[in-house]
């Protein structure tokens, strides 16, 4: 999986995000995305879920690397918590995931998402399952 398509092979929901690969190897992938409009809950700050939905796709991008043609994983725990509220005038996230355990049958990485002004606003981890 090369930068340049690692959006496309993700699909519709990840190119929904808004989720830009900057990084993607066995261990770090750096994924920057914005908070926009359509994606804060209605108290105008970013919905948990899109945090949950960020962790778990770039955690998933790195195992994946990792793992590379030994198999393919799934998502099977997602644990994100919250740090600082995000809105749109937070400017550019940056997610960047990196590898807690792996092994023969599953991995957990950790994710961590900062703003543009570097503040921690949010930190997830995600527990994988090797399928070979």
């Amino acid at each position: 999986m090369t930068t340049e398509t690692v959006e496309q092979r993700l699909g519709p929901y990840v190119e929904h995000l808004g989720l830009q690969f900057g990084q993607v190897g066995p261990d770090r992938v750096v994924a920057t995305w914005a908070a926009r409009g359509d994606l804060l809950q209605p108290h105008g700050i970013l919905h948990g879920g899109v945090h949950c939905a960020v962790v778990e796709s770039v955690a998933s991008v790195a195992a994946d690397r990792w793992l590379g043609d030994r198999g393919t994983v799934v998502g099977v725990s997602n644990t994100t918590d919250f740090y600082a509220p995000v809105t749109a005038a937070n400017g550019r996230l940056t997610s960047t995931a990196v590898p807690i355990h792996r092994g023969a049958t599953q991995q957990v990485w950790a994710v961590e998402t900062q703003d543009a002004a570097g503040n921690l606003v949010a930190r997830g981890q995600v527990r994988l399952q090797n399928l070979r």
